[in-house]
């Protein structure tokens, strides 16, 4: 009698990600503004602080802040960088813009409603970009990326920290069966690095995992 072999389940292909549009992330952050700080704010502290500590320690003084939200980065940089961030949410910035007169922050130089994917500031205008839990968030990542590309000069820096899935595991699982509410919550919990990061991207930039429990990445790529 022929042997049969055992049936091994498969694990399902990984599901496209639903689109989110700039409308999308607008609405989504009108209703969390108010709560964020309190909320994903908290999550978020610990990747937050080591992205600025490495900004605070790159050469360069301009650096723009892509997605800035309510400014809760802000009073961790150092004087001497000079802070331009911005957001598509203006609720968001609303909040930024309170947390900077009540910190007397002088080194912020502009808080402006704008589009990350394409800003409109001239080419080579700052020596560090970092977005913090941004691309995830973004419709076009990799437009995210060329746009920061753009705005920095060559021998500049740019810098993500953000949430990138699990390739396996019971966190791989409990993503892919958040990805359907990514409109409701203004962000992919299935996002991978290689939507973000080309292959030639990969072989430059340094990802280093956050805590807690590596939820959270820390990708440094030289202009």
């Amino acid at each position: 009698m022929p042997s049969v072999a055992p049936h091994r389940p498969h694990a399902p292909a990984p599901r496209r990600p639903v689109a989110l549009d700039a409308d999308a992330v607008k609405v989504a952050y009108r209703r969390w503004a108010r709560f964020y700080d309190a909320t994903f704010g908290s999550v978020s502290a610990l990747g937050r602080r080591r992205a600025v500590a490495e900004v605070n320690r790159l050469p360069g003084t301009k650096v723009l802040e892509m997605g800035v939200g309510t400014g809760l980065a802000l009073p961790r940089y150092l004087p001497s960088k000079r802070i331009t961030g911005i957001d598509l949410s203006r609720d968001m910035l609303e909040l930024a813009h309170a947390r900077v007169a009540a910190a007397g922050l002088s080194n912020i130089e502009a808080l402006l409603e704008l589009d990350a994917e394409a800003t409109g500031f001239a080419d080579s205008s700052f020596d560090i970009a970092v977005a913090m839990f941004v691309a995830s968030v973004v419709p076009h990542p990799r437009r995210l990326l060329a746009e920061m590309r753009r705005v920095v000069r060559p021998g500049g820096y740019i810098l993500f920290v953000n949430h990138f899935a699990a390739e396996k595991g019971p966190r791989w699982w409990v993503e892919r069966a958040m990805a359907p509410a990514s409109r409701a919550l203004g962000w992919h919990p299935d996002f991978r690095v290689d939507g973000l990061f080309s292959a030639g991207d990969r072989a430059r930039v340094r990802l280093t995992p956050q805590p807690p429990l590596g939820l959270f990445t820390l990708a440094l790529l030289p202009n």
